[in-house]
Parts: C-alpha cells; structure tokens; sequence
C-alpha cells in the first residue's frame, strides 16, 4: 500500500504545479494536520484517492470550513483494506486555544478508546499531529510531545506512527526514527510517501478480534468484496 503523508507546509509541486507523476500509485492520502482545507479537497479530488486526518493545532478554520471530501477520525480507528488507523489530533497544550490538550487530557483521551482498541485488537498506524515524547520532538514546550503516546506504542506495537508539528525548517529534523517498540515514527512534514507492506498489516478481516472480525467480513460481503 502505498500512502501519501502531508502536515504543516503546503507543497507548491503538488498544488499549484501539480504532476501526476509525484502521486502515481497512490492508495490513500493522510494529514497529521495544519494544512489548508482547500489543499486537502485539491489534493483528495486530483489524485481520486480517500483522505483522512486529524487536526492541527492551528486548524480553528475546520470548525467554519471543513475540508470537504475528506474524513477526520480523531480519536477512531478507520479501517482502510485492512489497515487500522487510529487518529488522534492536537498538540501539547502551551495556550489557551482549541486543539491542544494538556499530557492528563491527551491520556485521558486515549484512555476512553480502551473499548475500542480492544475490540480492534489495536491498530497499525497512529496518525498525529504532534510527536510522541523523546522522539522527534523538541524541547520548547510548543513542539514538545506526548508522554501517553509512547506508552501507547508499546502497549499495542503498530508497525508505523505519523506525525506533523516539527517542521524541517527547524533543523536537527529527522524523517524516520524507530521507537524502542518496534514501531516506524515518521515525520511528514511537507510531503513524503510510505510504502507499507502487506505483511506488517493483518489481512483484512483477520485480526483475531472475533466480533471485529465478523463486521468486517459482513461490510466486505456487502460491498461484493
């Protein structure tokens, strides 16, 4: 499966001189967040392809104009052909502004999915607009981030987590890192392609979640898939 991941910079090679070339192949499109709502409608309607996302901290304008065509699935798991994707949008909290949440909340957050990733038997990709704590994170309290979201890593293993916040103009930056865990941590500030493999996914409809399982099968049937 081959994604293509946005956050924080719009690419000017994508939107305004836009070549089929740089998406061929595409499958699916997903934005760890601040990025103009016009831009994930273009991006979603030229290449023809599903795009999710979560938000960004500076994504206020959602509230007024959502990017239409697009899904957010903060605090859900989607699943796309199998892959799981959990989202969970927003930065550390450092003012008084909407779309960020203080450590306590953000685990608080991932607390009230508990129900959920057990009937998922977790998920495969954690889609984020901030980074998780240590890894690939700053240390100004703006771009610092989430202590829960290691402690998420390691309590269910996904092979990838994607995030935003931590731009590559701001130096030290580092597209992939590989969490103690096991786990991809990728940056995709700008733009970047992550080709995912079948293998480090569980076919669809073969988790080992019994129930999650049968209502996957059951849309798959409907669907003539």
């Amino acid at each position: 499966m081959k994604i293509l991941l946005v956050s924080d910079t719009e690419d000017g090679g994508l939107w305004n001189y836009y070549s089929p070339d740089r998406t061929r192949g595409v499958d699916l499109i997903l934005s760890c967040g601040d990025l103009d709502p016009d831009y994930l409608q273009f991006l979603t309607t030229i290449v023809n392809k599903p795009l999710l996302y979560v938000r960004g901290n500076h994504d206020g304008v959602y509230d007024r104009r959502p990017p239409l065509g697009c899904e957010d699935i903060d605090c859900r798991v989607y699943n796309y052909r199998g892959l799981r994707i959990l989202g969970l949008g927003g930065s550390l909290k450092y003012k008084d502004a909407g779309d960020m949440y203080t450590e306590a909340e953000m685990a608080r957050r991932i607390r009230r999915l508990s129900a959920t990733l057990l009937y998922t038997r977790g998920f495969d990709l954690l889609l984020t607009h901030a980074p998780a704590r240590g890894y690939g994170d700053r240390e100004d309290l703006p771009h610092r981030g989430f202590v829960c979201f290691n402690r998420l890593l390691e309590r269910w293993h996904p092979a990838f987590m994607a995030h935003g916040h931590v731009h590559k103009e701001y130096g030290d930056f580092q597209r992939m890192i590989t969490h103690p865990c096991g786990t991809t941590i990728v940056n995709a500030s700008g733009t970047c392609i992550l080709d995912v493999d079948a293998k480090q996914y569980p076919p669809e409809g073969q988790t080992g979640s019994a129930f999650y399982d049968w209502n996957i099968r059951r849309a798959l049937s409907r669907h003539g898939r």
